[in-house]
């Protein structure tokens, strides 16, 4: 069973279309995923223009059944969406025993229906990442082509060392994806050197990059997901190879005739 968190301390490096993209490919692989937005800002809903009954706040606080709480909004695709209420959310945690391990405590039950579950963040350390960390147990790191989101990179690994070592549990950056990456500019080569560099630092793979994709923006505006707009986009191309190359590593295994997609040496 595959758990992923996908985060980075920055915004705007495509962490929320990391996250609906890699939970379609892991869905159209016939993996039953559960996409979690643990965002105040419930990027996934507005992005999908998804309006549940219940949200992620009625799940973990409130007890209610996750089948009552999920949308499904593919085959083998479910989304557990935030809102506002995920801020206050947040700050009963607070006050509870154990409370990094909240979301552990919550979703467990429910693991055994999934093969994949996915959660993204909101771009700031928060009590809610943390529960995240722990939860999920590995790391995502989008990384766009600037040098401040090298930075936001950095400081989640350290965040995911320093939350492993306070709870006691192991947590693991799994991989780095650069993201948003377009070869005619000169800081896109100095980035990616970069994100080469942040990966051998601490023995970190550097997934093949994410390509800059009108096909993108085209299906955020039409609020619908990147497959169904244009399967045949380069960047979902780039996504299903970064999806092949987590699963082999999550799972120790490859895909019929398919290998770990990992970046070329700058």
């Amino acid at each position: 069973m595959m758990k992923l968190m996908i985060g980075n301390q920055k915004g705007g490096v495509a962490k929320t279309t990391t996250a609906m993209t890699l939970a379609r490919c892991f869905a159209d692989r016939g993996y039953r995923t559960l996409l979690v937005d643990s965002d105040p800002q419930g990027s996934v809903a507005v992005t999908l223009r998804l309006k549940p009954q219940y949200y992620l706040s009625d799940f973990v606080l409130n007890g209610l059944k996750l089948e009552d709480c999920v949308t499904q909004v593919a085959p083998n695709l479910e989304v557990l969406c935030g809102n506002r209420e995920t801020t206050a959310m947040e700050q009963r945690i607070f006050t509870m025993y154990g409370r990094e391990f909240v979301f552990q405590k919550a979703f467990g039950p429910y693991e055994d229906r999934y093969g994949a579950i996915v959660v993204d963040v909101a771009p700031s350390i928060s009590l809610l990442q943390a529960c995240s960390m722990v939860f999920c147990g590995r790391v995502l790191i989008p990384v766009s082509m600037d040098t401040l989101s090298v930075s936001g990179a950095g400081a989640t690994i350290f965040s995911a060392r320093t939350i492993s070592e306070g709870v006691r549990t192991p947590i693991t950056p799994v991989a780095l994806l650069p993201t948003i990456v377009n070869r005619r500019y000169g800081l896109t080569d100095v980035v990616m050197q970069m994100v080469d560099q942040l990966g051998k630092s601490y023995g970190i793979p550097v997934l093949a990059a994410i390509r800059t994709d009108q096909a993108i923006g085209k299906a955020a505006r039409q609020h619908r997901m990147l497959a169904d707009v244009d399967p045949k986009a380069k960047s979902l191309e780039d996504y299903n190879a970064a999806a092949a190359a987590l699963i082999a590593m999550m799972e120790g295994t490859k895909e019929p005739g398919g290998h770990v997609a990992l970046a070329a040496a700058v």
